[in-house]
């Protein structure tokens, strides 16, 4: 006998495909889960072909690679070592020479915003009297350009680095890196002002600000540890990229008995600097991050990004082991305008920040943060941004959590497999700048990885271990 089929009296529904079917489920006051599945890689066939390889016979050599690199990211502890001048730290900055964000670009391509920055430097270093002398001075190719990132350095936004710029150093066992002292909010070259006000902020910075926090942190008992203020700061709401008030305060607190104790005649030159400064703690949580992906980088044969930087022109990746892959930098999305100005006047994504990514910070932890939860529609807007990249990286980190997801660790190391595979790129917060203008920051936003690089990068991972 066929035994008699009992329908069940409440039905939920599992939908994989089109939205509209699970919808139309709910529409009838049924439970109903859309399931997100997309075709891996979009169908991209060469893509897909090395996904199979890199997570099929390579898989375990690259799992392996990619557990080591984990394992740096989240255990390095880069300390503070020293606030000096960049030519003390970077090997060869010497003569007319400055480094900016994002990968290598000929002058004729850099953006507007960049320009005026390399302006306000060349000005700064005594190189030319004025802005325009500069930009003569600029275009006829007697100042050395190139990118930090060669030289183990990151950069913010449109900041450039000149010789006698004041930096951070920070250490680890395995090495070093560096970014320049935050030259803080208002006039200022790093959003891409060339004033005389800008040129200004740039020598109180050297000739005050630098060499008050140098005694300071000469005076410490015992060396910050960068990446334990920024866990506590996320903790406290920080993303430690849009807002990093918290990282800040802390940080100066660390400071205060060197600081008060400085006998530099323009000490509260410095102290006034200082307590309007609220994103002193960017740059150097930037070196703390370049410190740990460098680490990274001498691991061959994983897929986690280990460089993501932008210059304003493009937008660029890398593997270990692996060369530059480039894309047009991309505009800033979700964005918070200043009143006044809106996505016309907005130039593309800038600045070597987004290392802050790569290690649990920033896009990672906008869950816990409010101020990111402004720029793109609240909390919970701001919590599909962590959500997302958790999709992509290898796992969570074990020092910086957020309390408002349980303690769950932020998500660590983009896996460059699972990005191409999902179509899902990092996301960055961060500043908006004017195209043309001159007019400095202009507001804050979202700016979206392009997928084209993380691809090239794959294919490239793929033929170095096939």
């Amino acid at each position: 006998m066929t035994a008699e089929v009992v329908l069940p009296d409440e039905v939920g529904v599992v939908n994989v495909g089109l939205p509209l079917f699970a919808e139309a489920v709910r529409a009838q006051g049924r439970p109903a889960v859309q399931v997100d599945w997309r075709v891996p890689a979009g169908g991209d066939v060469e893509a897909l072909r090395a996904l199979r390889r890199l997570s099929g016979p390579l898989n375990e050599r690259v799992d392996e690679a990619n557990a080591e690199v984990f394992r740096r990211l989240d255990t390095g502890v880069p300390v503070v070592s020293a606030l000096t001048a960049a030519r003390d730290v970077v090997p060869g900055l010497s003569g007319r020479s400055l480094l900016h964000a994002g990968p290598a670009l000929p002058f004729e391509e850099v953006c507007d915003p960049l320009r005026r920055s390399m302006r306000a430097a060349v000005v700064a270093e005594g190189w030319a009297g004025d802005v325009s002398a500069a930009d003569e001075l600029l275009a006829s190719g007697k100042v050395a350009l190139g990118p930090a990132n060669e030289s183990g350095g990151v950069v913010p936004m449109a900041a450039v680095v000149g010789p006698s710029t004041p930096v951070w150093e920070v250490a680890l066992d395995a090495g070093r890196a560096w970014a320049p002292l935050g030259q803080g909010p208002g006039d200022v070259p790093w959003f891409g002002r060339d004033t005389p006000a800008a040129v200004d902020r740039l020598v109180l910075l050297r000739e005050a600000v630098a060499p008050v926090l140098a005694d300071a942190v000469a005076a410490l008992d015992e060396p910050v540890d960068v990446l334990s203020l920024a866990a506590q700061a996320v903790a406290m709401g920080d993303d430690v990229h849009v807002r990093t008030q918290a990282a800040t305060n802390l940080l100066l607190k660390v400071l205060l008995p060197g600081l008060v104790a400085s006998g530099h005649p323009r000490r509260v030159e410095a102290a006034r600097f200082l307590s309007a400064n609220h994103l002193l703690f960017l740059t150097l949580a930037m070196a703390a991050a370049r410190a740990l992906t460098g680490w990274a980088t001498g691991v061959p044969g994983s897929s986690v990004v280990t460089t993501m930087a932008r210059n304003g022109t493009t937008f660029g990746v890398r593997l270990p082991g692996s060369a530059w892959f480039l894309a047009d930098a991309p505009m800033v999305g979700r964005a918070l305008y200043h009143p006044g100005r809106g996505p016309d006047d907005g130039a593309p994504d800038i600045g070597d920040s987004a290392v802050l990514e790569l290690v649990g910070l920033g896009g990672a932890a906008a869950a816990g943060s409010p101020a990111v939860g402004q720029l793109v529609g609240g909390l919970e807007a701001a919590a599909e941004l962590t959500a997302e990249l958790d999709r992509v990286c290898v796992g969570r980190s074990g020092r910086i959590t957020l309390p408002t997801s349980g303690g769950r660790g932020t998500p660590l190391a983009v896996d460059v497999r699972r990005v191409v595979e999902h179509g899902i790129t990092p996301k960055v917060t961060t500043g908006i700048l004017h195209n043309r203008d001159g007019s400095g920051q202009i507001g804050a936003g979202v700016a979206e990885a392009p997928l084209a690089c993380f691809r090239a990068a794959l294919l490239d991972l793929d033929r170095r271990l096939s």
